[in-house]
């Protein structure tokens, strides 16, 4: 399979004509991604790799380092995705990660990223969803001790903030808030330290802000908000929000920079973006004013500085996010149909 171009700002596209055109682009890996792929120790497993974001994350290790074999794990009840995968040279293996013996049967990879979790229509089987964030990742963490991990979490694992002072950073302790999902994750993370601490496995908690892609996420919504003349709540007023395609190009870089005992790290956009800001930035475009309501308060405001500092800051920048989802929403392209929710305050998503 021959190297892929890299991602530079003179390749941004003006839109995108369609869900392959968005999804070809997403996947480019950047020049440092191929540079510390090509330097990493070993091929790279995927697990939970079946959803919005693990199948690009995929498609991007694949191309950025064609020669490794990148591996795929999930229950792929959706058989699309499993073929999509191998059509593009990734690896891929069927098992349900709460069967510790499936996991334990696994090949080992030296490197891995840990992408499953439960967070959305949890109500009434509040069991499944603490076994699917504590439990697998034990059984990741007990197969893969060897192995470097990089495992994604939240940024729900933080209390609200005053966005005017500066966000929290990782030095903030995981608190526990309202909602069984954000206590889970904290569960999820103090498990896979409890077990990077227990084998010395090299890892990185990533504490992930919002994806932005042209069919789901924070600027989506808002978009729909405003052609559809839905009042906006304002009291989750700034967020954090980041290009998906630079977003999985920092996963797949952190798997050069883990430690032992494994230790958290905000991925995100460096600067919050003001909820208020977006919505009158696409009415503008759109041509009609934004209906809002409530006002600004404490949000879930992430430092992401140190991020920054390690991998550098994302490529794309918000206006031509908001230019991209202006035009994919007037032209009624597809969506995923999954809400972020991100104005949720009580922590039940």
């Amino acid at each position: 399979m021959p190297a892929s171009p890299v991602l530079h700002l003179s390749m941004l596209p003006e839109y995108f004509t369609d869900v392959d055109h968005l999804e070809d682009f997403m996947s480019t890996p950047t020049a440092e991604t191929v540079a510390d792929l090509q330097a990493l120790d070993g091929d790279i497993a995927i697990l939970g790799v079946a959803g919005k974001m693990g199948i690009t994350l995929a498609r991007l290790i694949k191309r950025a380092v064609p020669h490794k074999r990148v591996l795929g794990v999930a229950r792929f009840s959706d058989p699309a995705a499993r073929e999509r995968l191998e059509r593009w040279g990734v690896e891929t293996i069927s098992c349900d990660l709460l069967d510790r013996e499936s996991v334990l049967a696994l090949p080992r990879f030296p490197n891995v990223i840990y992408m499953a979790g439960l967070k959305f229509d949890a109500a009434g089987r509040e069991d499944f969803l603490w076994a699917m964030n504590t439990l697998a990742p034990a059984h990741v963490a007990e197969a893969f001790a060897d192995s470097r991990i990089v495992a994604l979490s939240t940024i729900h694992v933080y209390p609200w903030s005053n966005p005017l002072h500066g966000g929290v950073t990782e030095a903030t302790p995981p608190l526990a808030r309202p909602g069984e999902y954000a206590n889970s994750v904290v569960g999820r993370e103090r498990t896979f330290q409890y077990f990077s601490r227990l084998h010395g496995t090299p890892g990185r908690l990533v504490r992930f802000a919002y994806a932005i892609d042209m069919r789901y996420g924070v600027l989506q919504e808002i978009s729909r908000w405003v052609l559809d003349g839905v009042e906006i709540p304002l009291e989750t007023g700034a967020v954090n929000i980041m290009w998906q395609g630079d977003a999985i190009n920092q996963f797949a870089r952190l798997l050069q920079h883990c430690e032992a005992p494994s230790s958290p790290i905000n991925i995100g956009n460096p600067e919050l973006t003001s909820v208020r800001r977006i919505a009158t930035a696409f009415g503008e475009i759109f041509g009609i004013e934004p209906r809002f309501t409530g006002t600004e308060t404490d949000c879930l405001a992430v430092n992401c500085d140190r991020a920054a500092e390690l991998l550098g800051n994302p490529v794309i920048p918000l206006n031509t996010m908001i230019k991209w989802v202006a035009e994919w929403s007037k032209a009624d392209k597809p969506l995923h149909g999954k809400p972020s929710k991100f104005e949720v305050r009580t922590g039940r998503f």
